[in-house]
């Protein structure tokens, strides 16, 4: 790697302290020169994490973490906050197994004072810290670090709502990337902003309240006067009302303007609200240019940046989605499709500059996003809903109280089903196939390859009433889906190869590792498709004809599709011998995806292990 004179000499944030002011700018650019030069060499969250470099900067000058706590929102952009404190060469393995982590993880260090992964979590987070300070007597500061994207979260503004009223020391930042409604930054917000945030304003300030209280309607003129002056510049109205004394807004590049600032604030009592600008990708020009293509990346060359093209070739379950949305779209003018903030991730580009007067990107609102499409369902309206598996945890209550209670015709299109990879436990889509199977009125189905997962988004499609395909991240077997509308029977699987004594039951793109577990154990494989409906003729008549059971499932192993294998087996009154397989009962971390399937006996190699034992034990 490139040496790093001065960034060399911070070991935790008490090293950055002790540096001279007028290094810090020095500072931030080696910073910034060597996140580029890692993430390029690891992969990575890039774009958020080279804008907040100045602010990571200015938050470990002023405050004294770890005693004060840093509480940032979903974690995308800490890697600058991780060199800081310790940890620049565990950045060398950043999100592979064994290595750290890409968000904060309270087990990873005593700087990461939340673990995140999800968004506008840090308000909540944030207040409840605070108040235990305070009840507690301690003498710290509480800063939660939220983006403007997190900002647009139910959850952010119910905390900002119990914020304001909470009488606790709490500093929330917005680091606003993009908001269109920020006025420029410039020498008179600078001047606004320390003006705001000092003590002399406040006390003054607290003290014509004190003069004006006899006479009410001064005050309230006062006050008027006030918000008019402050809202010419800045627009801080609402957080206003929400209690908070709100400053900014003011450029997040500029340490000079940061860190006074920030010195100010962390000397005010009770909720305090700082409004920064930056710039995604800030200091790297290609990312820059297009934030969103640097926002998550693979290994990369960074002198040259990400070769378009590069790595294409096999179709993605992504991308299968993504054309089948364009196709049906253009067939049935009811289809509109919804995201919550994830267009490009869900392969939704082509859709919303083909119909963007059907597509809703509602922002980071899942719970928002499903009954909005229950809504539309009841307008009589086609709604299919892209979400990441994780990310549709946070909108379950809408799920099945909006949905599936009412048996509306909303399609999920969910992705990223089962292991994702180096984004780590978060983001693992191990849980739906329990979720969705118990609620009533759902159809869930899982490809088990890509011209499967076509023909299964239009059988959810067409199925009047709520029905998921969960499909898992990256490319599947590579069979080419058909340019048709073929449907697949509801609720039927079928044999894929007939095999003696034992039947493997596979749920997804599993199949691929079931089939070559068949043939090696010559076992009958069936490519089960539906967890609900589940085929229960198809299990009753394996169970007839087999001496054992496998289910294969990549999803939780408790309440997956094995156990309505178990249900069916258990309902007909047959004791047949049940092997079932999928996630174990923890939360997977991080790593590479393959390796993280074979570690969780998923594999091909590992199943046909596994179920040697078993025929073992079982004889």
């Amino acid at each position: 790697m490139t040496a790093y004179p001065l960034l060399e000499t911070i070991d935790d944030p008490a090293d950055l302290r002790a540096l001279p002011r007028e290094r810090l700018p020095e500072l931030a650019a080696e910073l910034r020169a060597f996140l580029l030069e890692s993430v390029a060499k690891t992969g990575g969250h890039l774009s958020s994490n080279l804008g907040t470099v100045e602010l990571t900067i200015a938050l470990h000058t002023v405050f004294d973490t770890p005693h004060d706590l840093l509480v940032w929102d979903v974690g995308h952009q800490t890697y600058a906050h991780k060199i800081l404190t310790g940890r620049r060469a565990a950045m060398a393995r950043l999100r592979m197994k064994e290595g750290i982590s890409g968000f904060p993880r309270r087990s990873e260090s005593p700087y990461d004072t939340f673990g995140v992964g999800h968004s506008s979590t840090s308000i909540s987070a944030a207040l409840g810290m605070a108040i235990a300070a305070r009840d507690k007597g301690e003498d710290r500061r509480v800063v939660a670090i939220i983006g403007d994207g997190a900002m647009s979260a139910g959850q952010a503004f119910e905390a900002l709502n119990n914020a304001g009223v909470a009488d606790a020391n709490l500093l929330v930042i917005l680091n606003d990337n993009k908001m269109s409604i920020s006025p420029p930054v410039g020498a008179f917000n600078k001047y606004l902003a320390r003006l705001f945030s000092g003590r002399t304003f406040n006390a003054a300030r607290k003290a014509g309240e004190r003069v004006l209280s006899v006479a009410p309607p001064l005050l309230e003129l006062a006050r008027r006067a006030e918000e008019h002056v402050k809202g010419m510049f800045v627009p801080g109205t609402l957080f206003e009302e929400f209690g908070f004394n709100y400053i900014g807004p003011i450029d997040g590049h500029d340490l000079e303007s940061l860190i006074p600032t920030l010195e100010n604030l962390r000397q005010l009592k009770g909720p305090q609200f700082l409004h920064i600008i930056t710039k995604k990708g800030q200091g790297y020009k290609l990312a820059e240019a297009d934030p969103v293509l640097y926002h998550g990346v693979s290994k990369f060359d960074a002198r040259n940046g990400i070769q378009s093209g590069k790595g294409a070739g096999r179709l993605t379950f992504t991308q299968v989605f993504g054309d089948w949305l364009c196709d049906m779209a253009a067939a049935d003018d009811r289809l509109v499709a919804i995201t919550p903030a994830m267009c490009e991730g869900s392969g939704m580009t082509r859709f919303a500059e083909t119909f963007p007067t059907r597509f809703y990107d509602v922002g980071i609102a899942e719970q928002h996003a499903v009954t909005f499409a229950a809504g539309l369902a009841c307008g009589g309206m086609k709604p299919v809903v892209a979400i990441y598996s994780t990310f549709l945890q946070r909108a379950y209550d809408q799920l099945i109280h909006d949905v599936a209670l009412q048996n509306l015709d909303v399609t999920f299109a969910i992705d990223r089903g089962g292991i994702v990879g180096a984004d780590g436990a978060t983001h693992q889509g191990a849980f739906d196939l329990s979720y969705l199977t118990c609620i009533p009125n759902m159809v869930v189905m899982a490809p088990a390859d890509e011209a499967e997962c076509r023909r299964m988004l239009t059988t959810a499609y067409r199925h009047p009433g709520p029905a998921a395909v969960r499909y898992p991240r990256g490319a599947g077997p590579a069979v080419p889906p058909a340019p048709t509308f073929e449907e697949i029977p509801l609720g039927k699987g079928e044999l894929r190869r007939q095999g003696k004594s034992v039947a493997i039951l596979a749920f997804g793109t599993l199949l691929s590792a079931a089939l070559e577990a068949g043939e090696a154990l010559d076992a009958t494989v069936a490519n089960m498709r539906f967890v609900k409906p589940l085929d229960a003729e198809l299990v009753l008549q394996l169970a007839d004809t087999h001496d054992a059971l496998v289910t294969v499932e990549e999803n939780a192993v408790i309440g997956g599709a094995g156990a309505e294998v178990a249900r069916v087996l258990e309902n007909a009154g047959i004791a047949r011998p049940l092997l079932r397989l999928g996630l174990p009962d923890q939360f997977i971390e991080h790593g590479e995806q393959g390796q993280m399937l074979a570690e969780a006996g998923l594999s091909a190699a590992a199943i046909i292990d596994r179920i040697r034992r078993f025929v073992t034990l079982i004889t």
